[in-house]
């Protein structure tokens, strides 16, 4: 039985998955889209719906926690806190959005893209 297991493997060993993660996080960030596979916008919408939610408090504590998120990335860090937190000021949740774009061609893989709304 499979009780208590959260998330996707998505075929990688933890280190290279956290990675993944993060990465795609930053970029979603960065650029507010990018397309990729639909589990893997599954599973990082709730990392960025969770940094964003932080940054909308914007207190030192809110920015050192996304730092330790991103320590490598200042750009990314004061955008989130500068233009990206203000923006969604009025809302509680639902940041991003989910789209079908189609399938890749090499192995039929629905791709999606993950935009900021």
């Amino acid at each position: 039985m499979a009780h208590r297991i959260d998330g996707r493997k998505l075929s990688r060993k933890q280190g290279p998955r956290l990675a993944l993660y993060r990465n795609l996080a930053v970029s979603v960030l960065r650029y507010e889209r990018v397309k990729t596979t639909e589990a893997k916008a599954k599973e990082i919408r709730g990392q960025v719906e969770r940094l964003i939610t932080i940054a909308k408090r914007g207190d030192l504590n809110a920015r050192r926690t996304v730092i330790s998120e991103f320590p490598n990335e200042p750009l990314v860090v004061t955008k989130l806190f500068d233009e990206i937190a203000p923006k969604y000021a009025d809302r509680t949740s639902g940041y991003t959005r989910i789209v079908r774009v189609g399938q890749r061609l090499g192995d039929s893989a629905e791709i999606v893209q993950i935009e900021l709304i």
